[in-house]
């Protein structure tokens, strides 16, 4: 006998208050502070600090995603405290393969990478 079972992608922990001791402490981490489906998209909420150590983990979960058949993704990244190139490197395969990508609710940090990187 087979049987299949279908786990999320990721698991989010509820109540989350600390996201961090930030630049005085060790590296920060993403936390995703909620992540639900629409349709064919993948909506994910975004807290933390995001850099290039930090983000292997995201890049393993849009991965999954990809795979899995999610054709849109948007990311809130209002509690993104810190962000650098890393969050390129994660998002730059999304848009391949006519994958969607929106970003909403940006915060100072997302921001300020978005107009250095135009």
């Amino acid at each position: 006998m087979s049987t299949s079972t279908t786990s999320p992608i990721l698991t989010v922990t509820p109540g989350l208050t600390d996201l961090g001791r930030g630049a005085d402490a060790a590296p920060c981490d993403i936390v995703v502070l909620s992540c639900t489906r629409i349709g064919d998209t993948l909506v994910v909420q975004l807290a933390g600090e995001i850099d290039h150590y930090s983000a292997g983990p995201l890049r393993v979960m849009l991965a999954s995603a990809a795979a899995q058949g999610y054709t849109g993704l948007t990311l809130d990244t209002s509690r993104v405290t810190f962000c650098d190139s890393g969050l390129f490197l994660v998002l730059d395969f999304w848009p391949m393969r006519g994958r969607r990508l929106r970003l909403v609710n940006t915060s100072r940090a997302v921001r300020r990478l978005l107009e250095v990187a135009v």
